[in-house]
Protein backbone atom coordinates (compact mmCIF):
# COMPACT_ATOMS: atom_id res chain seq x y z
CA UNK A 1 0.00 0.00 0.00
CA UNK A 2 0.94 3.32 -1.17
CA UNK A 3 0.88 5.83 1.67
CA UNK A 4 1.46 8.45 -0.69
CA UNK A 5 -1.72 7.81 -3.15
CA UNK A 6 -4.33 10.84 -2.29
CA UNK A 7 -7.32 8.44 -3.27
CA UNK A 8 -8.62 4.99 -3.80
CA UNK A 9 -11.78 3.33 -4.90
CA UNK A 10 -14.57 1.59 -3.51
CA UNK A 11 -16.88 -0.61 -5.02
CA UNK A 12 -20.18 -1.23 -3.22
CA UNK A 13 -22.40 -4.24 -4.40
CA UNK A 14 -25.40 -5.46 -3.17
CA UNK A 15 -26.10 -8.93 -2.95
CA UNK A 16 -28.40 -11.46 -1.51
CA UNK A 17 -27.14 -12.76 2.16
CA UNK A 18 -26.72 -15.94 1.63
CA UNK A 19 -24.06 -15.20 -1.51
CA UNK A 20 -22.11 -12.71 0.84
CA UNK A 21 -19.16 -14.63 0.70
CA UNK A 22 -18.85 -15.52 -2.85
CA UNK A 23 -18.62 -11.81 -3.37
CA UNK A 24 -15.87 -11.44 -0.90
CA UNK A 25 -14.10 -14.43 -2.72
CA UNK A 26 -14.30 -12.41 -5.99
CA UNK A 27 -12.74 -9.55 -4.72
CA UNK A 28 -10.03 -11.26 -3.08
CA UNK A 29 -9.02 -12.62 -6.55
CA UNK A 30 -9.11 -9.34 -8.01
CA UNK A 31 -6.92 -8.30 -5.30
CA UNK A 32 -8.66 -6.41 -3.35
CA UNK A 33 -6.72 -4.35 -0.56
CA UNK A 34 -9.62 -5.13 1.84
CA UNK A 35 -13.27 -6.05 2.39
CA UNK A 36 -16.38 -4.61 4.65
CA UNK A 37 -19.53 -6.00 4.75
CA UNK A 38 -22.52 -4.48 6.30
CA UNK A 39 -24.23 -6.93 8.45
CA UNK A 40 -25.29 -4.34 11.18
CA UNK A 41 -29.17 -5.14 11.77
CA UNK A 42 -29.61 -7.13 8.74
CA UNK A 43 -32.08 -10.55 8.64
CA UNK A 44 -31.25 -13.47 7.01
CA UNK A 45 -33.67 -12.06 4.17
CA UNK A 46 -32.20 -9.45 3.09
CA UNK A 47 -29.60 -7.92 0.86
CA UNK A 48 -25.93 -6.83 2.05
CA UNK A 49 -23.57 -4.27 1.30
CA UNK A 50 -20.07 -5.89 0.25
CA UNK A 51 -17.77 -3.06 -0.09
CA UNK A 52 -13.79 -3.52 -1.30
CA UNK A 53 -11.08 -1.06 -1.43
CA UNK A 54 -8.69 -1.01 -4.74
CA UNK A 55 -5.59 0.92 -5.77
CA UNK A 56 -7.83 1.70 -8.96
CA UNK A 57 -11.33 1.44 -10.59
CA UNK A 58 -11.25 -2.42 -11.69
CA UNK A 59 -12.75 -2.65 -15.38
CA UNK A 60 -16.42 -3.33 -15.23
CA UNK A 61 -16.52 -6.43 -17.46
CA UNK A 62 -13.95 -7.65 -15.63
CA UNK A 63 -15.50 -7.60 -12.07
CA UNK A 64 -19.00 -9.11 -13.65
CA UNK A 65 -16.91 -11.68 -14.86
CA UNK A 66 -15.38 -13.03 -11.79
CA UNK A 67 -18.33 -12.30 -9.97
CA UNK A 68 -19.89 -14.14 -12.40
CA UNK A 69 -17.56 -17.38 -11.58
CA UNK A 70 -17.54 -16.86 -7.67
CA UNK A 71 -20.86 -17.05 -7.48
CA UNK A 72 -21.04 -20.24 -9.58
CA UNK A 73 -18.78 -21.77 -7.56
CA UNK A 74 -21.36 -20.98 -4.28
CA UNK A 75 -23.88 -21.82 -6.56
CA UNK A 76 -25.25 -18.76 -7.38
CA UNK A 77 -26.18 -16.91 -10.50
CA UNK A 78 -25.17 -13.37 -11.30
CA UNK A 79 -28.98 -12.35 -10.46
CA UNK A 80 -27.47 -12.76 -6.49
CA UNK A 81 -26.06 -9.21 -7.14
CA UNK A 82 -28.77 -6.46 -7.42
CA UNK A 83 -26.32 -3.16 -7.94
CA UNK A 84 -22.92 -2.52 -8.01
CA UNK A 85 -21.97 1.10 -7.57
CA UNK A 86 -18.07 2.67 -7.34
CA UNK A 87 -17.05 5.82 -5.13
CA UNK A 88 -13.50 8.07 -5.02
CA UNK A 89 -12.70 8.00 -1.58
CA UNK A 90 -9.62 9.82 -0.03
CA UNK A 91 -6.52 8.21 1.96
CA UNK A 92 -7.74 9.08 5.29
CA UNK A 93 -10.87 8.04 4.93
CA UNK A 94 -9.17 4.54 4.00
CA UNK A 95 -7.42 4.34 6.85
CA UNK A 96 -10.37 5.25 9.43
CA UNK A 97 -12.22 2.84 7.74
CA UNK A 98 -10.25 -0.33 8.32
CA UNK A 99 -10.10 1.23 12.15
CA UNK A 100 -13.59 1.26 12.30
CA UNK A 101 -14.52 -1.95 11.14
CA UNK A 102 -11.32 -4.00 12.17
CA UNK A 103 -11.89 -6.66 15.46
CA UNK A 104 -9.05 -9.28 16.66
CA UNK A 105 -9.35 -12.69 15.46
CA UNK A 106 -8.45 -15.48 18.03
CA UNK A 107 -7.79 -19.55 17.36
CA UNK A 108 -6.77 -21.51 20.63
CA UNK A 109 -3.50 -19.74 20.78
CA UNK A 110 -3.25 -16.94 18.59
CA UNK A 111 -4.95 -13.32 18.77
CA UNK A 112 -4.41 -11.59 15.30
CA UNK A 113 -4.58 -7.83 15.94
CA UNK A 114 -3.95 -4.83 13.78
CA UNK A 115 -0.81 -3.41 14.79
CA UNK A 116 -2.32 -0.12 16.66
CA UNK A 117 -4.43 -2.36 18.64
CA UNK A 118 -4.33 -1.95 22.32
CA UNK A 119 -3.67 -5.36 24.35
CA UNK A 120 -3.25 -5.94 27.81
CA UNK A 121 -2.28 -8.76 29.72
CA UNK A 122 -3.27 -10.70 26.70
CA UNK A 123 -3.23 -14.56 27.61
CA UNK A 124 -3.02 -15.91 23.71
CA UNK A 125 0.13 -14.97 21.27
CA UNK A 126 -0.18 -11.91 19.82
CA UNK A 127 0.52 -11.50 15.88
CA UNK A 128 0.15 -7.69 15.10
CA UNK A 129 0.10 -7.01 10.77
CA UNK A 130 -0.59 -4.58 8.69
CA UNK A 131 -3.75 -4.56 7.09
CA UNK A 132 -3.33 -4.10 3.75
CA UNK A 133 -4.98 -6.99 2.17
CA UNK A 134 -7.91 -9.18 2.62
CA UNK A 135 -6.25 -13.18 2.44
CA UNK A 136 -3.35 -13.58 5.06
CA UNK A 137 -4.84 -11.46 7.83
CA UNK A 138 -6.52 -14.11 10.32
CA UNK A 139 -9.81 -13.60 9.55
CA UNK A 140 -10.24 -15.69 6.52
CA UNK A 141 -11.31 -19.05 6.95
CA UNK A 142 -8.31 -20.76 5.09
CA UNK A 143 -6.07 -18.55 7.20
CA UNK A 144 -7.79 -19.78 10.27
CA UNK A 145 -7.79 -23.59 9.65
CA UNK A 146 -4.21 -23.36 9.19
CA UNK A 147 -3.60 -21.37 12.29
CA UNK A 148 -5.41 -23.99 14.55
CA UNK A 149 -4.07 -27.24 12.49
CA UNK A 150 -0.43 -24.92 13.14
CA UNK A 151 -1.18 -24.68 17.13
CA UNK A 152 -2.81 -28.45 17.08
CA UNK A 153 0.50 -30.82 15.70
CA UNK A 154 3.25 -28.19 14.75
CA UNK A 155 6.74 -28.92 16.72
CA UNK A 156 9.07 -25.90 17.45
CA UNK A 157 12.16 -27.81 16.56
CA UNK A 158 10.94 -28.69 12.92
CA UNK A 159 11.76 -26.68 9.69
CA UNK A 160 8.84 -25.08 7.84
CA UNK A 161 7.75 -23.69 4.54
CA UNK A 162 4.70 -21.40 3.63
CA UNK A 163 3.90 -21.67 -0.33
CA UNK A 164 1.94 -18.83 -0.94
CA UNK A 165 2.69 -16.86 2.13
CA UNK A 166 0.64 -13.75 1.24
CA UNK A 167 0.82 -11.50 4.14
CA UNK A 168 3.02 -13.89 6.62
CA UNK A 169 1.27 -15.03 9.33
CA UNK A 170 1.51 -18.30 9.31
CA UNK A 171 5.41 -18.38 9.03
CA UNK A 172 5.27 -15.51 12.07
CA UNK A 173 2.92 -17.60 14.57
CA UNK A 174 5.49 -20.34 13.85
CA UNK A 175 8.51 -18.16 14.76
CA UNK A 176 6.78 -17.08 17.59
CA UNK A 177 5.88 -20.68 18.48
CA UNK A 178 9.67 -21.94 18.36
CA UNK A 179 10.44 -18.32 20.45
CA UNK A 180 7.83 -19.28 23.09
CA UNK A 181 9.06 -23.03 23.91
CA UNK A 182 13.04 -21.41 23.43
CA UNK A 183 14.06 -23.49 20.88
CA UNK A 184 17.30 -22.92 18.77
CA UNK A 185 15.60 -21.01 15.39
CA UNK A 186 14.89 -23.93 12.79
CA UNK A 187 15.09 -22.32 9.63
CA UNK A 188 11.39 -20.64 8.67
CA UNK A 189 10.51 -19.74 4.68
CA UNK A 190 8.12 -17.91 3.01
CA UNK A 191 7.70 -17.23 -0.49
CA UNK A 192 4.75 -15.88 -2.73
CA UNK A 193 5.07 -14.86 -6.52
CA UNK A 194 3.93 -11.52 -5.38
CA UNK A 195 6.05 -8.60 -4.72
CA UNK A 196 3.58 -6.59 -3.29
CA UNK A 197 3.01 -9.43 -0.62
CA UNK A 198 6.31 -10.05 0.47
CA UNK A 199 7.41 -6.77 0.77
CA UNK A 200 3.93 -6.45 3.92
CA UNK A 201 5.47 -9.94 4.95
CA UNK A 202 8.83 -8.41 5.53
CA UNK A 203 7.00 -5.28 7.25
CA UNK A 204 4.37 -7.70 9.61
CA UNK A 205 7.76 -9.85 10.78
CA UNK A 206 9.37 -6.47 11.48
CA UNK A 207 6.66 -5.32 13.83
CA UNK A 208 6.48 -8.93 15.64
CA UNK A 209 10.05 -8.88 16.02
CA UNK A 210 10.33 -11.99 13.51
CA UNK A 211 12.61 -10.85 11.25
CA UNK A 212 14.13 -14.15 11.25
CA UNK A 213 11.84 -15.85 8.50
CA UNK A 214 13.07 -15.48 5.67
CA UNK A 215 10.59 -14.36 2.95
CA UNK A 216 11.25 -14.48 -1.05
CA UNK A 217 9.36 -13.47 -4.45
CA UNK A 218 9.17 -16.61 -6.10
CA UNK A 219 7.48 -20.38 -5.45
CA UNK A 220 8.55 -23.85 -4.43
CA UNK A 221 10.84 -25.34 -6.82
CA UNK A 222 12.85 -28.05 -7.57
CA UNK A 223 16.21 -26.51 -6.34
CA UNK A 224 14.18 -25.85 -2.92
CA UNK A 225 15.28 -27.86 0.31
CA UNK A 226 12.91 -29.88 1.98
CA UNK A 227 11.11 -29.13 4.97
CA UNK A 228 9.66 -30.83 8.24
CA UNK A 229 6.05 -28.92 7.64
CA UNK A 230 5.00 -27.24 4.22
CA UNK A 231 1.79 -25.33 4.10
CA UNK A 232 0.14 -24.22 0.95
CA UNK A 233 -2.44 -21.98 1.62
CA UNK A 234 -3.07 -21.42 -2.09
CA UNK A 235 -6.22 -22.51 -4.33
CA UNK A 236 -6.82 -25.56 -5.92
CA UNK A 237 -5.99 -24.93 -9.03
CA UNK A 238 -3.14 -23.85 -7.85
CA UNK A 239 -2.10 -26.36 -5.32
CA UNK A 240 -2.66 -29.23 -8.41
CA UNK A 241 0.06 -28.35 -10.10
CA UNK A 242 2.60 -28.06 -7.40
CA UNK A 243 1.13 -31.26 -5.73
CA UNK A 244 4.58 -33.18 -6.93
CA UNK A 245 6.37 -30.66 -5.40
CA UNK A 246 4.83 -30.11 -2.28
CA UNK A 247 4.59 -33.61 -1.62
CA UNK A 248 8.30 -34.08 -2.35
CA UNK A 249 9.43 -31.35 -0.39
CA UNK A 250 7.51 -32.13 2.91
CA UNK A 251 9.36 -34.55 4.78
CA UNK A 252 6.41 -35.06 7.70
CA UNK A 253 3.50 -32.62 7.79
CA UNK A 254 2.10 -31.23 4.05
CA UNK A 255 -0.98 -28.40 4.91
CA UNK A 256 -3.27 -27.38 2.23
CA UNK A 257 -5.51 -25.42 2.47
CA UNK A 258 -7.68 -22.65 0.01
CA UNK A 259 -9.68 -25.21 -1.15
CA UNK A 260 -13.05 -25.28 -1.08
CA UNK A 261 -15.22 -28.00 0.05
CA UNK A 262 -17.25 -28.77 -3.26
CA UNK A 263 -13.21 -29.41 -3.99
CA UNK A 264 -12.12 -32.24 -1.56
CA UNK A 265 -12.81 -34.83 -3.81
CA UNK A 266 -10.84 -33.24 -6.50
CA UNK A 267 -7.67 -32.78 -3.84
CA UNK A 268 -8.22 -36.52 -2.13
CA UNK A 269 -7.75 -37.77 -5.93
CA UNK A 270 -4.92 -36.17 -6.74
CA UNK A 271 -3.39 -37.44 -3.65
CA UNK A 272 -3.77 -40.50 -4.36
CA UNK A 273 -1.68 -40.57 -7.33
CA UNK A 274 1.42 -40.45 -4.54
CA UNK A 275 0.04 -43.19 -2.53
CA UNK A 276 -1.46 -40.77 0.03
CA UNK A 277 -5.00 -41.58 1.85
CA UNK A 278 -7.39 -40.70 4.06
CA UNK A 279 -6.21 -37.18 4.44
CA UNK A 280 -7.66 -35.68 7.85
CA UNK A 281 -10.40 -33.08 6.40
CA UNK A 282 -10.97 -29.94 8.18
CA UNK A 283 -14.04 -27.67 7.44
CA UNK A 284 -14.46 -23.49 8.20
CA UNK A 285 -17.59 -22.60 6.56
CA UNK A 286 -17.02 -23.31 2.73
CA UNK A 287 -13.54 -24.01 3.18
CA UNK A 288 -11.38 -26.75 3.87
CA UNK A 289 -7.55 -27.72 4.89
CA UNK A 290 -6.26 -31.12 3.87
CA UNK A 291 -3.36 -32.49 6.51
CA UNK A 292 -1.01 -35.47 5.68
CA UNK A 293 1.41 -36.85 7.76
CA UNK A 294 4.01 -38.88 7.66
Amino acid sequence: MNDKQKNWFSVEIEVENAAEEAVEFALNELDSLGNEVDQLGKKQTENLTVKGYFNERINDTILRTKLGESLQIYGFSIEAVKKIEWNEIENQDWLAEWKKHWRPTETGKFIIVPNWWEIENAEKIVIRIEPSMAFGTGTHETTRLCLKTIEKIYKPEETFFDVGTGTGILAIAVSKLQTLNKQTQHSISGCDTDFDSITIAKENAEINETEDVEFYVGSIAEDSPEFDFVCANLTADVIVPLLPLLVEKSKHILLLSGILKEQENLIVEELKKFEIENPKIETDGEWISVLIER
